[in-house]
């Protein structure tokens, strides 16, 4: 699902990261955005907007995109986690990408 979004909040280096983009695919729990121009690394959190909601999530995979200055992101959320995008999500019994796995 393609919706536009804000992220903001700080990279590693403490630099500050303010950027439009927009997601590529959205679970409960995670996204992949597209037209991301600031060099995030793993373990970056960001705050996303989409609408009037704010989310946070943590940078779990960067790709960068060949012959441009452009990123894909993958992102976990952070905190409460199911109805974020505020929006209703086809059930699927995928597993979430996006989310970490958990070791017992």
């Amino acid at each position: 699902m393609v919706l536009p979004v804000r992220i903001s909040g700080k990279d590693s280096a403490n630099n500050p990261v303010n950027e439009l983009a927009h997601t590529l695919d959205i679970t409960p729990n995670g996204a992949r955005l597209g037209a991301i121009h600031h060099a995030l690394k793993t373990g970056d959190k960001l705050t996303l907007q989409y609408r009037q909601r704010r989310i946070q999530f943590r940078v779990v995979w960067v790709k960068p995109m060949e012959g441009t200055s452009e990123y894909q992101v993958g992102l976990e959320g952070i905190g409460s986690v199911g109805e974020n995008w505020g929006l209703e999500l086809p059930e699927s019994g995928l597993a979430d990408e996006y989310q970490t796995p958990t070791t017992s």
